[in-house]
């Protein structure tokens, strides 16, 4: 499991008061009210960054960080992915997953018990989720599974593995 789980991206500046906007990437845009801080590059560099205030415009976290006061401090934040240690996650409830621990998982059909690929991203699609697999025996193509109760059987973190029910129509591309 990683031991820090990215809430966001920063994707341009915002004004010339040292405001950057943030695409989140967590189910509740609003959870940035609770941060203090978030990290960029917790595994190389690492740097800290303090919060000073967030307010939000349509699906963006505008963000103003202690110590960048100037669109010219904002300049080597751009395209930074940001985020928290897992010990500051929102706890989930049962059944429920961070998506960080769910790549590269094994798919596992449930009728023939074959693994037929890995869990390679997840489309957020405001309906479902979609998990996106892929095979090297495919070369290239994926499989495009919606998480619903008839497709996406049991999740199982502990053997790595997502045992699934290929519907009729689900057919790798």
């Amino acid at each position: 499991m990683q031991e820090y789980l990215q809430v966001g991206t920063i994707i341009s500046s915002h004004a010339l008061k040292g405001e950057v906007k943030v695409y989140p990437l967590t189910d509740d845009p609003h959870r940035f009210d609770d941060l203090s801080h978030v990290l960029i590059d917790p595994e190389g560099a690492r740097r800290e960054l303090q919060l000073e205030k967030v307010r939000y415009f349509k699906n963006l976290v505008i963000a103003k960080f202690q110590g960048i006061d100037r669109i010219e401090d904002t300049e080597d934040l751009m395209k930074k992915d940001l985020y928290i240690p897992r010990e500051e996650a929102i706890p989930l409830e049962e059944g429920e997953y961070y998506i960080a621990d769910l790549f590269d998982l094994s798919v596992v059909e449930e009728e023939s018990g074959r693994e037929i690929g890995s869990l390679y991203d997840v489309l957020k699609t405001g309906a479902n989720d979609v998990y996106i697999v892929r095979s090297p025996e495919k070369k290239g193509k994926e499989l495009l599974l919606p998480v619903i109760e008839e497709v996406i059987r049991d999740i199982d973190l502990e053997k790595g593995t997502i045992t699934v029910h290929l519907m009729d129509g689900l057919e790798w591309s």
